[in-house]
C-alpha cells in the first residue's frame, strides 16, 4: 500500500490579522506563540499532536489572581496588572513594609513587583522564608502551634500550587509569609516539587485548583486530627462547610478567616463559625464579629479568637514571643482609630 502524500493544512490557535497563510516558515516561527498553520500527512498527525501538546506545556502561561488591599490584581508571567482601584486608602503594615503613605493603583502594583523580586511569588523561583514576618500573622501562629503539638498540619493556599497540605512548620510559614489573598492561580512545576520535598502535598498538581473544603478532607485522610486551615474572606461561605464535616469526621479544624477586607455583608456571617477571624480594613467584620471575640491580638490590623481553641493558640504564639505584652480587660474590639488602615470614601 503507498504512503498517503496528500497534505493537510493544519490550522491552530487564534489567527494572526489578515488570517492563515501557507508560508511555513513564518508559521514554524509563531509555534512558540500557540497559534500558526502547517502543511501535515495524515500519518503524521498523531506525532505532531504529542509534539504540540509538549509545546503548550512548557509555554503555557502563568496567570495569577490576588486580592490586594482590595483591589483585584493580575500577574501574568511576572507581569503586573491592577484591575480595579484598591478599597484601603491607607494601611499601617504597607506603611512600615513598603513605605508608601498612600495606597493606590500604582501603590498597590509596585508593593506586588517588589515581593516577585525580591521573593519570587508567581515564578518559578519562588522562595520560602521560614521567618516570622508579621506580628499576629496566621501563618506566623499556625507555625508556632505546630512546633508546640497544639496542631498537626496546615491546609493553605500557595501561588503556583493552589490548595497545599503542610505538615512541616517552616513550610507553613514559607508559603504565607508574604502571601495575600489568592483568587485563582496556574501550577508552577518547580513550587510544586519544592513543597512536595519540603513536608506538604498539593490538593491538584495538575490544575493548582483552591478548594479548602477538599483540602480538609485531603488532610483527614491523610490521616491528621487536629487541622489548621485558612479561608479567604472571598470564600466565606466555606468556612461553614469546614466546619460541619469537621463534626461528621470527628476531628478538630481551626479555621482561620483571613483576607477579610473585601468580605460582603451577605456572607460576612458565615465569619461566625470560625474560630480565627483577622479583621484587615473590614468596619463589618469589627462591627459584627468582633463583639464576639473571646480575646483580640493586635489593635491597628485586629485578630479577633472566637473559640477556647483560638484562644489556647494565640496564648501559645505569646508564650513563645520574646516580646513584651499588656494584657487588661475591655469591651470588646478595642480599635484605636488612629492606627487603623483607612477605606477609600
Amino acid at each position: 500500500m503507498e504512503e498517503d502524500s496528500s497534505e493537510v493544512w493544519w490550522f491552530w490557535g487564534r489567527p494572526p490579522e489578515g488570517g492563515w497563510c501557507k508560508d511555513t516558515d513564518r508559521q514554524v516561527q509563531r509555534l512558540s506563540e500557540g497559534a500558526g498553520c502547517l502543511p501535515v500527512k495524515p500519518a503524521w498527525r498523531n506525532h505532531l499532536l504529542a509534539a504540540f501538546h509538549t509545546l503548550r506545556l512548557k509555554s503555557a502561561l502563568s496567570v495569577h489572581e490576588i486580592i490586594n488591599r482590595g483591589a483585584r490584581v493580575l500577574i501574568r508571567n511576572g507581569e503586573v496588572f491592577v484591575l480595579t482601584e484598591p478599597m484601603v486608602s491607607y494601611c499601617p503594615f504597607v506603611a512600615a513594609v513598603y513605605g508608601f503613605k498612600h495606597i493606590d493603583k500604582t501603590a498597590v502594583k509596585r508593593a506586588v513587583e517588589m515581593r516577585i523580586e525580591k521573593f519570587g511569588l508567581f515564578t518559578d523561583r519562588r522562595a520560602f522564608p521560614e521567618n516570622l514576618v508579621v506580628p499576629y500573622g496566621t501563618s506566623e501562629i499556625i507555625k508556632t502551634c505546630m512546633e508546640a503539638g497544639l496542631l498537626d498540619c496546615a491546609v493553605t493556599v500557595c501561588d503556583g500550587a493552589g490548595t497545599v497540605i503542610s505538615w512541616s512548620p517552616p513550610l507553613v510559614q514559607g508559603i504565607g509569609a508574604y502571601l495575600t489573598g489568592i483568587v485563582s492561580t496556574s501550577p508552577i512545576e518547580n513550587t510544586i516539587r519544592y513543597i512536595e520535598r519540603h513536608g506538604g502535598a498539593v490538593l491538584d498538581a495538575e490544575t493548582a485548583r483552591i478548594d479548602q473544603v477538599e483540602g480538609f478532607r485531603r488532610a483527614v485522610e491523610l490521616g491528621y486530627r487536629r487541622v489548621a486551615v485558612t479561608v479567604a474572606g472571598f470564600r466565606a461561605c466555606q468556612i461553614p462547610r469546614i466546619r460541619a464535616l469537621a463534626r461528621r469526621l470527628g476531628v478538630d479544624a481551626a479555621i482561620f478567616s483571613v483576607c477579610n477586607t473585601c468580605v460582603k455583608a451577605g456572607e460576612v456571617d458565615c465569619l461566625r463559625d470560625a474560630d480565627v477571624v483577622c479583621a484587615g480594613a473590614s468596619r463589618l467584620v469589627k462591627s459584627r464579629i468582633g463583639p464576639l471575640a473571646r480575646m483580640q491580638l493586635g489593635v491597628g490590623i485586629p485578630v479577633f479568637m472566637l473559640t477556647k481553641l483560638a484562644k489556647d493558640l494565640a496564648l501559645e504564639y505569646i508564650r513563645s514571643s520574646e516580646i513584651g505584652y499588656v494584657a487588661f480587660r475591655c469591651k470588646m474590639p478595642y480599635l484605636v482609630e488612629e492606627r487603623s488602615p483607612k477605606l477609600r470614601e
